[in-house]
């Protein structure tokens, strides 16, 4: 039958219409928090009893060029693909998706797999069809859906994007949070549904801070959406240039995880092509300084008080503009922070100071405030603004 005479037998009676669907209308879901069952926290990975980074997570790992980020990526995905990561995962070989950007992948990251005793059987290097002579990288959030299908198919544990600012569409500004947020809040999304953790490798801005998450180069999302973060820094006070890494973030777990000492190795590689020389991430146990003194630099002492006075600056800072002279009689009086040391702290966290009319009777007073919240904070309005 026509359509056409399929319609002329409804409009004579002969045939019922078809019933037209509702269209889907945005409304509220609401659930009981007694009909949701709790359940523990499942570790990916375990240091010594305790959890570093879980599963169905978004997680960062951040540092300046050269201090091994990279290959602490690939030491992940061969403990991964061998069964041999501390942790629920041990003696259960998983398959790896990795994104790579930067590195070649014939001259660099098979090589650097092969030295860390994957098996390449299960690392999937992935890259996006444009048409059907090309690739290019996958693009966030536009193929997440791609993405977790992939996850699903091949049974993965862990997912790299190396770097993560690299996979985040050009359309989104990755200096504004609420834009940053448009990707990394459904990336962790497909983790938590997915089961899979997902290691983004970052890098650090020029700035001369001491916390690494806050030097994480982009919005504040990259430091907010993520359920752990690893600083990682090359300690120049210690024989050999020994590298540190340091557990800034940890929202399922322990705050106090000590910090680990790990070195790149040279390791040669056998090719098919001639011996390839490469790096290798290993592991030396817990290192003697965090990557937050590493950054401070200079007198341990020094180092300690420098650290507790840019955390106290973050503290007081957050959120708000403070008058310059409430912070340092409050430091003085409450925390015992000198103002020297208050000083170097300051500059350290690049802490934004700017005038503002709110004395008596407009008179400017001196307001500080941390960077990466200048542009967006209103300013200070009166003289009973307390910090």
């Amino acid at each position: 039958m026509s359509e056409v005479e399929r319609v002329r037998r409804i409009l004579d009676g002969e045939e019922n219409a078809p019933e037209l669907e509702e269209p889907f209308r945005r409304h509220l879901r609401l659930t009981r928090a007694s009909e949701i069952e709790p359940e523990p926290v499942v570790w990916m990975w375990e240091d010594n009893g305790a959890g570093r980074i879980p599963s169905g997570a978004l997680v960062v790992a951040a540092g300046r060029e050269g201090t091994g980020k990279s290959s602490f990526g690939i030491w992940m995905a061969a403990q991964v693909t061998t069964g041999t990561l501390p942790g629920p995962l041990f003696g259960h070989p998983y398959d790896v998706i990795y994104v790579a950007v930067e590195d070649s992948w014939k001259h660099t990251l098979v090589p650097r797999l092969m030295a860390a005793g994957a098996d390449l059987d299960r690392v999937w290097r992935v890259e996006a069809a444009v048409s059907e002579d090309e690739t290019g990288v996958i693009s966030l959030p536009h193929d997440l859906l791609l993405l977790e299908r992939s996850i699903g198919e091949l049974g993965v544990r862990l997912v790299v994007l190396d770097p993560l600012m690299s996979t985040i569409s050009a359309k989104i500004d990755t200096h504004k949070e609420r834009d940053t947020r448009t990707a990394l809040d459904p990336l962790a999304r497909l983790a938590d549904r997915t089961g899979a953790a997902i290691l983004g490798v970052a890098h650090f801005n020029k700035g001369i801070g001491t916390d690494p998450s806050s030097l994480i180069t982009g919005s504040g999302a990259f430091k907010n959406v993520p359920r752990a973060v690893f600083g990682f820094a090359v300690d120049p006070d210690s024989e050999n240039g020994a590298r540190v890494m340091t557990q800034t973030k940890n929202s399922l777990g322990l705050s106090d995880l000590p910090s680990l000492a790990y070195r790149i190795q040279s390791t040669k590689v056998d090719t098919p092509k001639g011996v390839a020389d490469v790096g290798r991430f290993v592991f030396e146990g817990v290192a003697k300084r965090t990557v937050e003194e590493v950054l401070a630099g200079g007198d341990p002492d020094e180092t300690k008080a420098k650290v507790a006075a840019a955390d106290f600056l973050r503290a007081t800072l957050d959120g708000q503009w403070c008058r310059s002279k409430d912070i340092a009689e409050e430091a003085k009086e409450a925390h015992d922070i000198s103002p020297r040391t208050l000083a170097r702290a300051r500059k350290g966290l690049a802490v934004v100071a700017k005038k503002f009319p709110t004395g008596p009777d407009g008179a400017p007073e001196w307001w500080q405030t941390l960077p990466e919240q200048s542009a967006t904070l209103p300013p200070p309005e009166s003289k009973s603004a307390n910090p």
